[in-house]
């Protein structure tokens, strides 16, 4: 079983947090998904249709397998030099505006200052914090500094694109 973190810009927490029961992450809008046909006694009933609130597109990077709180926290710590303790401290480290299945699928914040720091870095300075973002724990030491200098300038753009906006970036999580 995988875990998909698909980090979206939007325009507020509600906006966001909406998007929490969007078949398919945020980038598509809602769409209503047929449930399994249930059956009765004699025969069965027709199908129930669980709805989901329409809403726009929002800018999306999917499936970056990059998780928001420990490995945005030590990538906003090399971007910034802010210690990670007192990343932790920050209210929007992580905080989850809305879950659903018992924590299956979140909708997290990212700090200001991670969005920020994304959205000013060019793309030398994304190469460089590549590299020992690579080698930290949370990679178990192998990660590939390409592979993360490629989600990196996906999640820069949508940043700077975010920031021209006065909107921020979130993470869709499901499980």
């Amino acid at each position: 079983m995988g875990v998909l973190f698909d980090y979206f810009a939007a325009p507020d927490d509600a906006d966001a947090a909406a998007t929490i029961d969007r078949i398919g992450g945020p980038a598509k809008p809602g769409t209503a998904a047929p449930l399994p046909a249930r059956r009765g006694l004699f025969r069965r009933s027709p199908k129930e249709v669980e709805t989901v609130r329409e809403g726009a597109d929002y800018a999306t990077v999917a499936d970056t397998g990059i998780d928001p709180v420990v490995q945005g926290g030590t990538l906003e710590e090399l971007l910034t030099g802010r210690p990670y303790e007192e990343i932790e401290q920050d209210p929007r480290w992580g905080h989850s505006l809305a879950t659903r299945d018992g924590g299956e699928r979140q909708v997290l914040t990212l700090t200001d200052g991670l969005v920020d720091a994304l959205a000013q870095a060019d793309a030398d300075r994304l190469a460089a914090v590549a590299v020992p973002w690579s080698q930290t724990e949370e990679f178990w030491g192998v990660g590939d500094p390409e592979e993360l200098t490629s989600v990196l300038r996906a999640l820069s753009r949508l940043a700077r694109e975010a920031r021209s906006r006065n909107e921020t970036v979130y993470c869709w999580v499901c499980v």
